[in-house]
Formats: structure tokens, sequence, C-alpha cells
């Protein structure tokens, strides 16, 4: 279908869930700008409203339904308003989610952003509702056919691949984007280049498992391959990189982190729980025993990586002594910081079906001492870190206050410092720290 131009109207993006859901909102935005929309500052002044949903957590799925309300408001008083939901929960519920809510104008997965300016040209024109969410994995190799809108001119994601193999028993993912499917280093490679002739700085690839990144390709390609590829593109200083997968990060891989001049010194390697019959439970594919082989490897061949992690507490079987367990890796590990989220059913999922659940009020006891003992940690680290001088790439100014700017090290630790004159967002620079919290840094620029 050929396009029409929609110039003089204004389109209002909402985000929910993950990176790759942020990375698809940009070229969602792209794919409405080459239409002729311009974005617009609050959602009330929007023509069309697309709401890139999360199915991971149940409080996700809500707050969308949530937000179709306010939607409706808003088409019930400004006509011919359209309203889109893409995104994993798009996926899984489909046509559901317009039954339920017929004012719900399209419903899109993950693998039709391809297909969202002929959506919205034919909704304006014919007003049929539009559900597309068949999974094709040539769309994940045509990705560079999408332009995004990025939000930064200094920071880019790059969606490296799609989907997951791993089916763990709590999570959605695999069912909802789909069997793992890798882009071409290539392409990889001609986004990447662009980005750089573009001036951005620092790049992010993205994929659910980027360790198993070119092992659909079967000719022995592997993360590792990519990340030697992507070093030789001048201009770009830094390449972050999630999520990663302790049953397929290997060795060589982290012999080529720790030997690339780009590559940052952080890790986000997820553990999940600390008992290896909840591992087996949640299917993740390897025991604490090996989790700890790979952890000391990357800490021995990276000395001063940032290792952070994610942790499930409240699994449906979770003893207390299995609960000590995970408690117990967090003092061996002291990781730098934890992600830690309280067991959440999916629909759908194995781990939906299992019965020994435990109480809430148990579960949120347990998070809380996770929470407790992981923020003492990361404290005591960051201390460490005071009197030390970093690089840090400019951010900006904090949402707070506008003359305490912040930037990030290479290990992905936040410091703020004070705004002087002339500086710019994108700027490289040497910052002390001063003072250690939890969260964050405070220092000041090394003159």
């Amino acid at each position: 279908m050929e396009s029409i131009k929609f110039t003089g109207k204004k389109y209002y993006t909402i985000t929910y869930g993950c990176q790759m859901n942020e990375s698809d909102t940009e070229r969602i935005n792209g794919q409405l700008e080459a239409l002729g929309y311009t974005p617009a500052n609050v959602m009330d002044e929007a023509d069309i409203v697309i709401l890139n949903t999360c199915s991971i957590r149940q409080n996700a799925e809500e707050k969308v339904y949530g937000k179709i309300g306010e939607v409706k408001k808003l088409k019930e008083k400004k006509d011919g308003v359209l309203l889109g939901i893409a995104g994993c929960m798009a996926q899984e519920s489909k046509k559901k989610l317009i039954e339920r809510m017929p004012i719900i104008d399209f419903v899109i997965g993950p693998y039709h952003i391809h297909d969202l300016k002929d959506i919205v040209t034919a909704r304006n024109a014919e007003g049929a509702h539009v559900v597309l969410t068949k999974m094709n994995p040539q769309r994940v190799k045509d990705y560079s056919e999408l332009t995004a809108s990025r939000k930064s001119n200094i920071f880019a994601w790059v969606p490296i691949m799609q989907g997951c193999n791993k089916f763990c028993t709590y999570c959605i993912v695999p069912y909802v984007r789909g069997r793992e499917t890798s882009r071409p280093i290539s392409d990889v490679l001609k986004e990447v280049k662009q980005l750089a002739k573009d001036g951005y700085k620092e790049i992010t690839l993205l994929g659910q498992n980027v360790n198993s990144y070119g092992l659909d390709f079967r000719n022995g390609t592997d993360f590792s391959d990519l990340i030697k590829a992507l070093d030789t593109v001048d201009g770009i200083e830094r390449i972050r990189y999630m999520t990663s997968h302790p049953r397929d990060m290997t060795f060589e891989m982290v012999d080529a982190i720790a030997e690339s001049p780009k590559v940052v010194t952080q890790m986000h390697l997820p553990v999940q729980h600390g008992s290896n019959e909840m591992l087996k439970k949640m299917n993740r594919g390897y025991t604490i025993e090996h989790y700890f082989e790979l952890f000391d490897y990357v800490k021995k061949k990276i000395p001063d990586v940032v290792v952070t992690t994610d942790l499930i507490t409240g699994f449906p079987g979770e003893t207390e002594e299995m609960h000590k367990e995970t408690l117990e890796i967090l003092k061996r590990a002291r990781f730098d910081s934890a992600y830690t989220f309280i067991y959440s059913p999916r629909k759908g999922t194995p781990a939906a079906r299992m019965t020994d659940t435990v109480p809430s009020d148990i579960q949120h006891r347990r998070l809380n001492e996770i929470m407790e003992l992981q923020n003492k940690i990361s404290l005591e680290i960051n201390k460490e870190m005071e009197g030390k001088t970093f690089q840090v790439i400019v951010e900006g100014p904090t949402k707070q206050n506008k003359d305490n700017w912040f930037g990030r090290t290479s290990g992905n630790k936040m410091i703020m410092f004070p705004y002087r004159e002339g500086l710019k967002i994108g700027q490289t620079l040497d910052v002390t720290v001063e003072t250690a919290q939890t969260w964050i840094l405070k220092g000041k620029e090394k003159i």
C-alpha cells in the first residue's frame, strides 16, 4: 500500500518493559515520522497513541489497561484518534485485546513494526481493526530497513537478535518473541558505522540472550566474532551489551570482551537464584558451581569488572533453606547491584501450573532480606571508589537540579558533578569520586 502523508498530525508513544522495547519504540517512532507525524509533548495533543507493551509481569499489563482507559477519554473528546498496542502483550493476547477493549484500533507484535506505515494508512482510510502477530524471522534480518527516531544523539540501542530458545519455566519471552534469530554481522556493522558517522559515542547491543548470537547461522559465528568486528569501527568509544546468559557465555567470549578496547567493564550476568534445586526447577540450564566457574573467570580476566545480576524470590517450592542459599551467593559474589523480583506467574508458562506456591507475606519478607543485604554490599563497593578518578561520557543535567550534571563510568556507575561553563552532552571527561551512596556517586571534574 502506498503511504500517504499525515502532515500536521502528532504521535505519542509509551514504552513498558525492557531495553529491547525501548529500541522497538524508537523504530516505531521512525515509521510514524516517515508518514509525516511529529512527536506530541503530551498525550492529549496526539492524533495517534501507541503503547509498546511488556508481558513479563502482571503489574506491567495492569498499567497498560489503565493507560488504555486514559486514551479512551481522549478518543471521546477528540475525533479520529488512533490507538495501537504493540510489543509482547500484543503478541500474547492478539485479537483478545480488541475483544476486551474495542477502542483499540490495531494490535501488532514485535515482528510487525515493518508494517506500521501501511497499517496506519489503512486504518485512517478504511477504519477496519488490524491484528498482525505472525512471527517472521526474516524480519529480524531486515531490521536495518527500519529507520529509528532515537532519543539520544550520543547513546544508541542496536538490536543484534530477536527471541529466546531457553524456555525458563517462569518466562513468557520465548512465546512472545519467538525463536532466536540473529542479524548478520554485516548488517549490524553497517548500522554501527552509520551511528559513528552520525556522532554517536556509545552503543548497547541488545538481545534476550546475546551469548546465543550467531548460533542460528550454524557456521561457527558467535558473539565473539561480532565484538571483534565492531572493535574496528572508528568513533564508537564504548560498546555495551545485554543480556548475558550463564548457560551460553563461554570463556572465549569473556576473552574477546576482556581484549576489546571498546567493550565496557560492566557485565550483567543473571544468576536468578542461589539454589541448584530452584535453578533446575526454573530450567536455567546451569548449576551454581558452573555459574561461579564462569564468574571467577570473568573476575580474573577483567579485574575492574562491575558485575550485576537478576534474582527471583518466592518461586514455587522455594524453602527457607533455599532462600538462605540465595543470601549466601550474594555474600560470595558481592555483586555491584542486583535487580530483585518477587516471582510473578505468567499464564502459559510451566511455572504458572506449579501448585507449591509461596505465601505473599513470605515472598515480601524474603525480598526485603535480599535487598537489605545487597544494598549493604553495593554501598561498601561504591565506598571503595571514593578518591578515585573515572572517565565518564556526559549525559546532561539531573532531573532534580540543572546545575548538577552526570555521566556514567565504563562500569555503568552514575557519577554526579557540578556543571561548568562549556560542558557539553557527549563530552568525555575525568571525574573524581568524593562521596559514594548506594545507587549514585558524587564527585567533581578533574581539571
